[in-house]
């Protein structure tokens, strides 16, 4: 008889505090409207049967069985199945962590497939039993879980998890996202978003592009230069009347801004993007 000892090398992993929401398994029977919609904790989706297509609110892809994906918090997302082949998938909401990639410092969305589906499936399916059927234990069972899912993830991605901070700071800068989302026609300042959510300024400002990636103002002109990318290409409003529509103070700071981001002056844009009907520009 052979006998071979192992020994574990110690890992130093910082303590997670990641914590389990909640867990469903659902099926796409088409008995609820697909639409974009933002969670105050992270998501992590992962689709055990069919095909169809997870949206970011300015991106599209394409999932399939051992997919897996992670929504951060408040960003905008849905799914949809193929016709034909209805998405089932666990989804679960974590309060707490969130993933950013080892060489940047924003949390981003996250997209890897599970080619052993049966590895990241079975530590789910474990953990939804344990809340369906709750006995002694089942919270730690579930906390442990989830914190192996939480690490196989970091480990097949080279993401790291990262502390998420208090959920109060995070719904402030929620309101503040969801203020720039609806109003951003109009003229905002700092000051504005200061009344809106009684904060400090400078501090206000440092939350919301710890969350975000982006200071307020610069979240608000890519809101408006999303909207101007969408009238320069379904309408024939003037460049001046888009300028002003998307809240910009004249139309030559609407011009050069327009080509700092783009590369390209607006009127070209639209030229370049009637001649091509297509899906090369932003």
């Amino acid at each position: 008889m052979s006998h071979r000892q192992y020994s574990f090398q110690n890992t130093n992993i910082e303590k997670l505090n990641a914590r389990l929401l909640s867990i469903a398994l659902a099926k796409d029977e088409k008995d609820w409207q697909s639409v974009l919609h933002t969670h105050h904790f992270t998501e992590i989706f992962f689709v055990v049967n069919g095909e169809g297509n997870f949206l970011f609110h300015d991106e599209t892809h394409h999932i399939k069985a051992g997919d897996l994906v992670i929504v951060p918090p408040y960003m905008e997302h849905t799914e949809q199945s193929i016709k034909g082949m209805p998405l089932e998938y666990y989804v679960i909401g974590v309060d707490g962590v969130s993933f950013q990639p080892a060489d940047e410092k924003t949390c981003v969305q996250v997209f890897c497939n599970f080619n052993n589906k049966s590895l990241i499936e079975d530590l789910l399916s474990q953990m939804l039993y344990e809340v369906r059927n709750s006995s002694y234990g089942s919270d730690k069972i579930c906390q442990n879980l989830l914190e192996i899912l939480i690490l196989r993830i970091a480990r097949h991605q080279h993401v790291i998890p990262v502390p998420l901070t208090s959920t109060y700071m995070t719904k402030e800068c929620a309101r503040i996202k969801e203020y720039l989302d609806i109003h951003y026609s109009e003229q905002i300042t700092l000051d504005t978003l200061t009344e809106l959510t009684h904060m400090n300024k400078y501090y206000m400002a440092h939350s919301f592009a710890k969350y975000t990636g982006q200071s307020p103002i610069q979240y608000l002109n890519q809101r408006r230069m999303e909207a101007a990318c969408t009238l320069l290409t379904d309408t024939d409003h003037s460049i001046s009347s888009v300028s002003s529509s998307v809240g910009f103070s004249s139309q030559s700071y609407f011009t050069q801004a327009f080509r700092k981001k783009y590369g390209i002056t607006p009127i070209k844009y639209r030229q370049l993007h009637a001649q091509s009907g297509s899906e090369e520009y932003p």
